[in-house]
């Protein structure tokens, strides 16, 4: 052990941070305000994930479960913490696909979002399978139903507003349509 240290000379550290963009905590803020929530499911650790979704406004950036206390779960008690918490790190594919059944069951509409092979079985759960068109994997992109083309979540929130604007447009037709008809309907 000690010839291991012996000739090492310590030159430095160094530290790397790679920052949320500041379009994605617009369009976080955009997506509560709409009524939206916003969740944090990551394989990162704890503290990495609180420190994340504090910068990004998502809850309040302080309760979090792992993948641990996930795993020791019923399904009963996940569909109650999933409207608890907005922060889930350490998790696994498994947990992943249990947060998005809990928050179905609940009746919530679930969109998800990733990138890598582990979030494929949520991605095809959800509702709404998202996937990272330039870092996603091919088996991601595959489980999608949406591939973003710049891997950014303010195109999600565009595409959100864009098809509420499309819907209410229908809804108006629609009603014109029926009220022309003697009908009344919405």
């Amino acid at each position: 052990m000690n010839d291991l240290c012996e000739g090492i000379v310590f030159l430095g550290l160094a530290g790397i941070i790679d920052p949320p963009r500041k379009e994605t905590i617009k369009a976080i803020q955009s997506c509560q305000q709409a009524g939206i929530t916003v969740k944090m499911i990551t394989g990162d650790n704890v503290e990495t994930a609180k420190a994340i979704v504090y910068e990004m406004g998502i809850g309040g950036g302080q309760k979090a479960l792992q993948g641990l206390d996930l795993q020791k779960m019923s399904d009963e008690e996940m569909e109650r913490v999933v409207k608890e918490y907005d922060i889930f790190a350490r998790t696994s594919p498994e947990h992943k696909l249990r947060l998005v059944n809990a928050l179905q069951k609940d009746g919530a509409i679930c969109a998800m979002t990733g990138d890598g092979v582990n979030d494929a079985p949520a991605l095809k759960k959800a509702d709404l399978g998202i996937a990272m068109g330039i870092k996603g994997t091919e088996v991601t992109k595959d489980a999608a139903e949406m591939v973003l083309a710049d891997d950014n979540f303010s195109t999600i929130e565009a595409a959100v507003e864009e098809g509420r604007r499309v819907y209410d447009n229908l809804k108006k037709q629609f009603s014109i349509y029926y009220r022309r008809m003697g009908q009344k309907v919405f």
